[in-house]
């Protein structure tokens, strides 16, 4: 998100020290644009930060994302776009809110959070139940993090008049979007959408043939909300490639129009290979993407 967008606003890169999720130092990017700041949670707290074996939402925190807000603040920034993916996190922004001085410093400021889910802040489909295996956790985790969510939103409530335990979007990124709603009065934006207007896509569709996008895996999520759908919607009529790491319910994904899918990891490697950006590279050049068959999924069977 945040180097699509930088460029879009015309503003620099900056970068602070930071907490990461467990508390270690790190040093995280954010970008500033006048008094706009682009802010991406991942930077703070995002799954590179960790080792698959150091993934564990029970004890991930979002403090650093906290910090990163203040150094931005400090930078002049009193307008927040917020990226909310890729988190490694399911602490509700209790971690966030635990930098002190934090409402203090940013009161008065606006935020826009980016976002592709519905989610509400607890419940079957909220941010514990639903995000957090992804995250590393264990159905008896879940249920302890979803206990923590439910007594964080009765908190939240008490002390804002904002009840976002079944507010749309209120469990994006582990419930991030829960305390911004309810102690920033955040506003929610599409992630794509937002971010296709700012770097205005539909004028870069002029004489194309082809529109080619991509995610880590596609299946029917990707019809909720996710880029690949997004710039689908926005495709005028122009034949869009789907091309993914791993490709589920394929008849769904062409039913829907995508012209053609095309899985680039083979499905004999392991995740954690698949997802190494020098072998996710290789795979991407194995290929000629200018080819017929190239987004035709015959490879994989689809």
């Amino acid at each position: 998100m945040l180097d699509t967008v930088l460029p879009a606003l015309g503003g620099k890169l900056c970068e602070a020290l930071v907490q990461d999720p467990l508390g270690r130092p790190v040093k995280a990017r954010f970008g500033l644009s006048g008094t706009t700041a682009a802010i991406e949670a991942a930077e703070a707290c995002g799954y590179r930060l960790l080792s698959p074996d150091e993934r564990n939402p029970l004890k991930a925190s979002t403090f650093g994302l906290g910090e990163l807000l203040q150094e931005a603040r400090k930078a002049g920034a009193c307008e927040f776009l917020v990226g909310l993916g890729g988190t490694v996190t399911c602490d509700g922004g209790a971690g966030m809110m635990q930098v002190p001085g934090i409402r203090e410093a940013l009161q008065g400021c606006r935020f826009e959070l980016l976002c592709d889910v519905e989610n509400p802040f607890i419940g079957p489909s909220g941010a514990a139940r639903v995000f957090a295996p992804q995250k590393g956790a264990s159905q008896a985790d879940v249920e302890v993090l979803e206990g923590r969510l439910q007594v964080l939103s009765s908190a939240m409530l008490e002390a804002t008049g904002v009840d976002v335990s079944f507010m749309p979007g209120a469990g994006a990124a582990g419930g991030l979007g829960g305390a911004f709603m309810a102690y920033f009065g955040a506003r929610k934006s599409s992630g794509i959408e937002r971010i296709m207007e700012l770097v205005h896509f539909d004028s870069m569709l002029e004489g194309a043939g082809w529109i080619v996008t991509g995610e880590g895996r596609s299946d029917r999520q990707t019809l909720m909300g996710k880029v690949p759908f997004g710039v689908l919607r926005h495709s005028r009529g122009i034949s869009v490639a789907l091309v993914s790491g791993r490709i589920e319910a394929a008849d769904v994904l062409l039913e829907a129009g995508f012209s053609r899918l095309y899985e680039v990891s083979p499905r004999s490697l392991s995740l954690e290979e698949a997802v190494n950006p020098s072998v996710a590279a290789s795979n991407l050049k194995r290929f000629d993407l200018g080819s017929e068959d190239a987004f035709s999924g015959k490879d994989q069977g689809q």
